[in-house]
């Protein structure tokens, strides 16, 4: 599955403003519910479950919250770019400023883990992420996470 066929134009955040981890989870939880038609307190609270388990701060400057909901019919991607950096409780205990959320049916087993392991290798990429950057359009970010992942699959 590529990342075009997870994220639309709609669910990515070019200047979210936020000023704490918990904030920017009940702010993308909310944006979620627009894309996905599922309730915000249950994405929130899957979301807040996974951070309980250990955080989704990956590293310079990035976060991966992602969970499962029983209700979806296929894999859904956000991305956010934060107007100001908060702190996520990264594993290399710096702030974050780019969020990718990752929502999976109960039952998506592997296409789960293919899709964060394929969202994680993108913001793996010191490039692309200094043009995410470095982009505050919608339409800019889009088409860097889309065009990029293709170009990463190939």
């Amino acid at each position: 599955m590529d990342i075009a066929d997870m994220l639309n134009p709609e669910g990515v955040l070019p200047a979210l403003r936020v000023t704490s981890k918990k904030q920017a989870l009940q702010e993308l939880a909310r944006r979620a519910a627009d894309v996905t038609g599922q309730p915000e307190r249950a994405i929130f609270e899957v979301l807040v479950e996974r951070e309980r388990l250990g955080t989704t701060g990956v590293g310079y400057g990035i976060a991966i919250p992602h969970g499962k909901l029983s209700e979806l019919d296929r894999l859904h991607c956000l991305f956010a770019r934060l107007e100001t950096p908060v702190e996520f409780d990264s594993i290399d205990e710096q702030p974050v400023d780019l969020i990718c959320v990752l929502l999976a049916p109960e039952k998506a087993g592997a296409d789960h883990l293919k899709a964060l392991a394929r969202v994680s290798r993108l913001l793996r990429d010191k490039t692309i992420c200094d043009k995410l950057r470095g982009t505050d359009s919608r339409d800019g970010l889009y088409a860097i996470l889309t065009e990029s992942a293709a170009s990463h699959a190939a």
